[in-house]
């Protein structure tokens, strides 16, 4: 069985996954804004935007939300957003550590998966 193989590498990703804790998808932007008020320095020439503000952005069901938050709050959701990107690195390195198992044990030459950012684009484009 493939789950028998390679149990090293893959039990101790899995074990960081499992010792992970509560995780939050998303980041934190400072956002500077401009007011409605006639004559507020945020709109003068050149304007002094009020902020920065932080503020939580993430994705919810296909449509992206952002969350005015405190300072207090922002310091907070950090570690939580931290872990979720090691999850994400962890899954990256389950996934090849699975290609390395399916390779092994089927003979077949898969290679490694390409995320569409890394893409160079072609010349003259």
């Amino acid at each position: 069985m493939l789950e028998d193989m390679g149990g090293d590498r893959r039990g101790a990703i899995l074990a960081e996954i499992e010792a992970l804790g509560p995780v939050l998808a998303g980041c934190i932007i400072e956002r500077s804004t401009r007011c409605q008020t006639e004559g507020c320095h945020c709109r003068a020439d050149p304007p002094r935007l009020h902020g920065p503000y932080p503020t939580w952005t993430h994705r919810e069901n296909g449509r992206q939300v952002t969350k005015s938050l405190s300072a207090e709050q922002a310091e907070a959701l950090r570690p939580f957003l931290a872990r979720d990107r090691r999850l994400h690195e962890l899954v990256h390195e389950l996934e090849a550590a699975s290609i390395e198992l399916i390779e092994q044990a089927e003979g077949i030459t898969l290679g490694r998966p390409t995320a569409l950012g890394n893409r160079r684009p072609k010349a003259g484009k």
